[in-house]
């Protein structure tokens, strides 16, 4: 295999690297996604956070990787359309958006949470569907599907999508990882107001997400009855 050759192959991984890194960004908004997370975490000590945002990193990398390597095999197993993961997931994140829209700050602050129970809520809530929701999922799936014809391989089990598609989602959970890592000190900068006019929106826009998603299930279901 000459120079050349190589050259092309390794250009042709990175190029798909940055297609899952480009389809996954928008819809996993890292931003956005902190500022709910801030919201929720906002009485946690600064410690347990640096744990909880440890775990949510990982789980958000298998969380997508299982998703595009064979989330469309599993979800044919087990006999559920992805209109279904949108309906039931968009109703999640609604109702998650709507809870963080409308809670009471004081009653949050005099809550102390316990640490083993707060990460245990590392998956739930807080990785599936505050970070990956079922529209990331919906992606990555459609990834998995995509990236066979765009590496010209006959499988997603190959050397080259595999080196894509975890590339191209270990980027993407690096930039979650510093989003929330970094999350409480960007609340100190914007301040006391700002923090709060920015969760409040985040939570109105996670409740947006919600109904979306929502909707375009039932959309997607409606015309499969045609």
């Amino acid at each position: 295999m000459g120079l050349d050759t190589i050259y092309n192959h390794v250009a042709l991984v990175l190029q798909a690297a940055v297609l899952v890194l480009a389809a996954l960004f928008p819809i996993v908004n890292p931003i956005g996604s902190a500022a709910v997370y801030l919201a929720m975490v906002e009485s946690i000590d600064a410690d347990l956070q640096r744990k909880l945002v440890n775990r949510i990193t990982v789980y958000s990398f298998f969380l997508l990787f299982v998703s595009m390597l064979c989330g469309g095999k599993v979800l044919s197993f087990f006999g559920i359309s992805l209109y279904s993961v949108q309906i039931g997931g968009g109703i999640i994140v609604a109702l998650n958006g709507w809870s963080l829209l409308t809670k009471d700050a004081q009653k949050d602050r005099a809550a102390t949470p316990n640490p083993e129970e707060v990460l245990n809520q590392a998956f739930y809530p807080y990785t599936l569907p505050i970070t990956v929701g079922p529209g990331s999922i919906s992606v990555a799936v459609a990834l998995g599907a995509h990236l066979p014809t765009q590496l010209h391989v006959r499988s997603f089990v190959s050397p080259d999508i595999l080196a894509a598609s975890i590339l191209g989602t270990t980027v993407l959970c690096i930039i979650v990882y510093i989003c929330y890592r970094w999350a409480r000190a960007a609340a100190l900068l914007l301040g006391k107001s700002g923090t709060t006019v920015l969760m409040r929106l985040s939570s109105f826009i996670s409740f947006c997400i919600g109904i979306q998603i929502l909707t375009s299930g039932i959309r997607s279901y409606i015309q499969s009855l045609q």
